[in-house]
């Protein structure tokens, strides 16, 4: 049988490596009640974090350390959280004839990728789950793979495998993203990823694969995604209110981070992922 190869990528702020955890488990239960076999997320599903937030880290810590600290200036806490989130979204744009943080960045992409197509093989179905800025930057590393250009090849481990190329991706869950924001930089934000690859028939024939985007209304740094542009009404089947987080955070900005743990957010990829197996696996 054939798992999916599940991409998980975290968004702003201070990241630590085991940012992924509590989702694994939450999502796996949730295919566990959808499926209703006890281990069923073990036997469907191959899940490998991005860890990115260390290509800035160290420099950001330098600059707290140079203009607040050493400054003396108030509220450190507050302002080393702002430069953590704030720094992350600016440091990861290319900038003229130099574009080595975003690079970078969409390397700890290619490396999980290639880790998932060793594991599951080449022609595996693929489904990026993206929180925050990871949407943004899996949008933009996908949009690299689908329409390359001149100005940018993108950087694959093995060209060989369709997993890598980005051929088999099935399903993109996008939840608290700022990717609205980012269409301020364009005339036209029309051009959205395809979701599934214009590729995936080759591989799976006839399999309908889906982008849906999850937001709660008090997380001012998650936005729905259709409303964006017609272009990308089309390309995301829906933008689904969720609520998330805890009593102290439901109701405030602070929801940002509670997305993880949300069962309605969960049970819904859980389900799009069952859908996605059931069809890759339909005549094993």
């Amino acid at each position: 049988m054939t798992r999916i190869a599940v991409m998980v990528i975290h968004g702003l702020g201070m990241q630590k490596e085991n940012y992924a955890d509590k989702l694994i488990t939450c999502l796996s239960r949730e295919m566990d009640r959808v499926m209703v076999l006890p281990g069923a997320a073990d036997l469907m599903l191959d899940i490998e974090p991005v860890f990115w937030a260390d290509v800035f880290e160290e420099r950001e810590d330098v600059l707290f350390q140079q203009l607040v600290r050493s400054q003396g200036l108030n509220y450190q806490t507050l302002r080393r959280f702002i430069i953590h989130y704030l720094a992350d979204a600016v440091a990861y744009q290319p900038v003229e004839n130099q574009g080595h943080n975003y690079d970078a960045v969409h390397r700890t992409l290619n490396r999980a990728m290639h880790e998932l197509s060793r594991r599951n093989g080449p022609e595996a179905p693929l489904c990026v789950v993206a929180h925050s800025l990871g949407a943004v930057i899996a949008s933009n590393f996908f949009y690299d793979l689908q329409f390359p250009s001149s100005s940018r090849t993108p950087y694959i481990v093995d060209t060989n495998s369709a997993l890598e190329r980005g051929d088999t991706l099935t399903n993109f869950y996008t939840f608290g993203t700022t990717l609205p924001l980012w269409s301020l930089r364009y005339d036209h934000f029309s051009r959205p990823i395809h979701v599934p690859s214009s590729t995936v028939d080759r591989y799976f024939p006839g399999l309908e694969g889906e982008w849906i985007n999850f937001y709660e209304r008090n997380d001012i740094l998650g936005y729905p995604l259709r409303p964006i542009d017609p272009a990308y009404a089309s390309a995301v089947k829906e933008d689904i209110e969720v609520h998330v987080g805890g009593l102290a955070t439901s109701w405030n900005p602070l929801s940002h981070g509670g997305y993880f743990t949300s069962k309605h957010m969960n049970r819904r990829i859980a389900q799009g992922l069952a859908r996605t197996w059931t069809w890759v696996n339909r005549s094993v």
